[in-house]
């Protein structure tokens, strides 16, 4: 019986620290993600540079890819402050669509089979309904009430 109440003590303190924090984790690491990949497109070190480059023929890609690279960079910083989450999202909002158009305009880029078997890159893209989720989750916190665990 002790041991009983031992774990769901346990588990009702997990669970607190659990609700208190997720929503931070979460904006940070969306913010951390969006950074980091971002940062590497102006020096040339993104892996996703080339497709890109390939989705977006459109655009040079000597301006374009660095461009996308400070585009998601300023994601990642704004994420980081609670203040500026909205403008984020913003940002990002307008980003991730142009992330799913190598799925129409490259599928023998990113499909081994048409429409299930991914490649790598099909993998990396969908990945992206991920960070949907998370923003979507993240921003159903930017009205409440800040409380100390959330101003960090």
């Amino acid at each position: 019986m002790k041991a009983l109440t031992l774990i769901n003590r346990i588990v009702e303190g997990s669970t607190q620290f659990m609700q208190k924090y997720s929503f931070v984790a979460l904006r940070y690491s969306l913010g951390i993600v969006f950074f980091w990949f971002g940062i590497l497109k102006p020096f040339g070190l993104s892996p996703a540079s080339e497709l890109v480059a390939d989705t977006v023929f459109w655009f040079s890609p000597e301006w374009f890819v660095p461009l996308l690279g400070c585009w998601e960079v300023t994601i990642g910083i704004l994420l980081f402050f609670r203040s500026t989450v909205r403008y984020a999202l913003i940002l990002l909002f307008l980003q991730i669509p142009g992330t799913f158009l190598p799925l129409l305009f490259l599928p023998e880029a990113t499909f081994t089979e048409f429409p299930y078997g991914l490649t790598l890159e099909g993998q990396y893209i969908i990945k992206n309904l991920t960070l949907i989720a998370a923003a979507i989750s993240v921003g159903g916190t930017v009205n409440r009430a800040s409380t100390q665990s959330e101003i960090l």
